[in-house]
């Protein structure tokens, strides 16, 4: 803001420091633009105001109007036990994956975030669309869900279902003080 005072504060006599005062403000807001999505990619905001099954609800709200006609569900118990916040970020980050595979690839009409917690964290994005084709090509999704599980000690797979659709299944250990 000091900067932008300055640049109404620099004389028509000096149009370099104008110009100079304009790049310096360019490149702050850029440089702050930087520094808020690198802290949202840390930790989503919402998993603190939120919690998970909030922040999964208030994802699925903001991805059902831009899904193309995919309806986004979430089931979730209303509140979940306190959870480490490793677990959070790494269940959120996987469900966004798998919601935006499904709304990339799937062509489907439903996409449900289930989550759980019964001796662990349990994370499942069921879809009724076409299902994994026969060759997965490699990119950096599938993978990355898998890593991001298994760096907790958990586990992720992903699998197409008998009917159609496909099934992302996240499980997460938790610490006895995590369980209902």
């Amino acid at each position: 803001m000091q900067i932008d005072v300055a640049r109404g504060l620099a004389t028509p006599e000096s149009p370099e420091a104008a110009a100079l005062l304009a790049h310096l403000s360019a490149e702050t807001k850029a440089a702050i633009a930087d520094i808020r999505r690198l802290v949202y990619d840390l930790r989503p905001p919402a998993l603190d105001q939120l919690g998970l099954a909030g922040a999964l609800r208030e994802y699925a709200a903001g991805q059902s109007g831009a899904a193309g006609g995919t309806r986004i569900t979430v089931d979730a118990p209303e509140s979940l036990p306190p959870l480490p916040a490793a677990v959070e970020v790494a269940a959120y980050r996987i469900v966004q994956e798998a919601v935006a595979n499904c709304l990339r690839h799937a062509g489907a009409a439903t996409c449900r975030i289930v989550l759980r917690v019964d001796g662990g964290l349990r994370v499942e994005v069921i879809d009724d669309g076409r299902g994994l084709p026969s060759v997965v090509t490699s990119g950096v999704g599938l993978p990355s869900m898998r890593e991001r599980a298994a760096e907790l000690g958990g586990a992720c797979r992903v699998d197409t279902l008998p009917g159609g659709g496909t099934q992302v299944i996240a499980t997460f250990p938790l610490p006895e003080t995590a369980h209902p």
